[in-house]
């Protein structure tokens, strides 16, 4: 199937190993793993950023294979998620990023047309998001108060 906004098929995916179980050469246990994705947390990393960064710098590859958790869950128990969720955070930064952009090239019409396209691309998510009741069922996105959102 085509992408969304693009006529491109793309076939990249990791692949992850059949079973999951805890790999011979990792000697980290589950608490220090937890531990590990705290102190990434409070240095402002995404679960993104932080599994990235798990399996680089520490050699752990899959924390859900070792603590029977997800790093969003170990977040939540520790209360250290943020309020909404990570892709819809990126998605509203990239609007603001644009729209200051098309405050000083207010001739860019590619630029709007890729602000349109994240615009719908937020609200999609949104309704999403509320359908699985990860954010309230009263909340719009707001261009105005973006900012305010982030910070």
């Amino acid at each position: 199937m085509a992408r969304m906004h693009s006529r491109d098929k793309g076939k990249s995916k990791r692949k992850l190993p059949v079973e999951r179980k805890k790999p011979s050469w990792c000697s980290y246990d589950s608490k220090e793993i937890e531990q590990l994705v705290l102190k990434l947390a409070k240095q402002n990393k995404t679960t993104a950023q932080i599994g990235t960064s798990l399996r680089d710098s520490y050699g752990i590859p899959d924390t859900k294979a070792i603590t029977n958790k997800k790093i969003t869950q170990i977040l939540k128990e520790n209360k250290l998620r943020t309020k909404l969720p990570e892709q819809l955070i990126a998605l509203i930064k990239r609007d603001i990023q644009l729209s200051t952009h098309r405050e000083i090239n207010k001739k860019d019409m590619s630029a709007k047309r890729g602000q349109q396209l994240t615009e719908s691309k937020i609200r999609r998510l949104v309704k999403y998001y509320k359908t699985k009741k990860q954010i309230p069922q009263d909340w719009n996105y707001d261009r105005s108060k973006a900012k305010l959102l982030i910070e």
